[in-house]
């Protein structure tokens, strides 16, 4: 059985208890106030361009990591399945390493990737690319990093991170503050127009805008603990 309260427990919502994290949002907060918005604008504008400019295919060769999403069921749902559908065709036709699928439990009885995976074979996954599963994340953070544990912290491969498009600047942002040489690849053919993405790309907007903001403002005042919530 779904868990009605597993959104609360992903995203930036399972950190305000952190004195650190709450710092970083009181700061952004008050950058917002005192530009009159126009901060969040600006990250939007950094978000659209990222999701809109993201190449469909890797510039050379690079191991694949694809964010999961929570599940319907038990099953992918839409924003998921682009993602999935995307890392397939480039595993078929791309110079591609392996492929890391990315994402834990987030309510349903399996995990984001074990339930990516059962697609992927369902879907004829070539045999030839290797896949391997981290299932220990809750968010996109988390995903990273433990990618960065089963990838090795020496002499990392180049990663494609293959997401939706209104998720890309967020992961990319965080990829390299992790130390990853990392590509975004959008999952959908072309950037969509309907409501429900334009809100999820000013949602992703204000993702951004607090870890950026938060860590200036850490590096400006010297604070090592809060900026090694992102390293």
């Amino acid at each position: 059985m779904s868990d009605p309260l597993a959104p609360l427990r992903r995203g930036p919502w399972r950190y305000l208890r952190d004195a650190d994290v709450l710092h970083s949002l009181c700061v952004t907060l008050l950058v917002l106030a005192l530009s009159g918005g126009l901060a969040w604008l600006a990250y939007l504008i950094h978000v659209w361009r990222t999701a809109a400019r993201s190449p469909l295919k890797p510039t050379r060769a690079r191991v694949l990591l694809i964010f999961g999403r929570r599940l319907e069921g038990e099953r992918p749902e839409q924003d998921y399945i682009h993602r999935l559908q995307r890392g397939l065709t480039l595993a078929r036709e791309a110079d591609i390493e392996r492929v890391l699928l990315l994402g834990g439990n987030s309510g349903s009885r399996i995990t984001e990737a074990k339930a990516g995976a059962d697609w992927l074979h369902a879907a004829d996954f070539p045999d030839h690319v290797p896949m391997e599963l981290e299932q220990a994340s809750t968010d996109s953070l988390e995903n990273l990093r433990h990618a960065r544990e089963l990838l090795g912290h020496d002499e990392r491969p180049p990663v494609a991170l293959v997401t939706s498009r209104y998720h890309l600047a967020r992961c990319l942002l965080l990829a390299r503050r992790l130390g990853f040489d990392a590509q975004p690849i959008a999952a959908e053919d072309r950037l969509p127009g309907h409501a429900r993405y334009r809100l999820r790309m000013v949602l992703e907007s204000g993702y951004l805008m607090w870890i950026d903001i938060g860590l200036r403002w850490a590096h400006l005042i010297g604070h090592e603990r809060m900026a090694a919530r992102i390293r």
